[in-house]
């Protein structure tokens, strides 16, 4: 089956393969994902906490961040993530035309650099993707996988241009060809 490449104006945006996993695969990309994302949890406790510690010394608001996203099957979920911005990010975004102009002509993220909403030690989490360990737990309940696809947000399907149904027949991952 031939790979489907979608293209963004001149730009590939993403290429999509059939995932064909026979069940004996299947069981085990899932048992390397509970594994893995178990092992990850524990040995990386330390660090979150610390993580945590800074985010609350930093600014008010939660340690989290949950994004709902778009899963397999189209079954949507929060993925979490370590908050990087002030605690009223979205509003910040809703408010301003021109930023949300940017953020959507930029694939729905705006780079660091200019984003008012990232805090100081959010740039340094992006920076290292230490923000990103809170989805080993995504990972641990079935919701992600390790390696997969970028989770996309709803609006972001209308780029998929009817491979859709691709993208959603596999879980999204922490970490894959994006």
């Amino acid at each position: 089956h031939e790979p489907t490449i979608v293209w963004e104006g001149e730009s590939p945006l993403v290429q999509l393969a059939s995932n064909r996993q026979s069940t004996a695969q299947f069981v085990i990309k899932r048992a390397v994902d509970i594994v893995g994302a178990s092992v990850g949890l524990v040995l990386t406790a330390p660090l979150m906490a610390l993580v945590a510690l800074g985010i609350k010394l930093e600014s008010r608001g939660p340690v989290l961040f949950r994004h709902w996203r778009v899963g397999k099957n189209g079954r949507g979920f929060d993925c979490l993530k370590f908050r990087t911005m002030r605690e009223d990010a979205e509003q910040v975004l809703a408010g301003d035309p021109e930023l949300r102009r940017l953020y959507r002509e930029n694939h729905y993220k705006l780079p660091d650099d200019i984003d008012p909403r990232v805090t100081p030690f959010g740039r340094l989490l992006r920076r290292t993707s230490l923000d990103e360990l809170p989805q080993l737990w995504n990972v641990l309940i079935g919701e992600m996988s390790l390696v997969g696809p970028r989770p996309v947000v709803e609006e972001e399907l209308e780029h998929y241009r009817g491979s859709e149904r691709l993208l959603l027949s596999v879980r999204p991952g922490m970490t894959g060809a994006w």
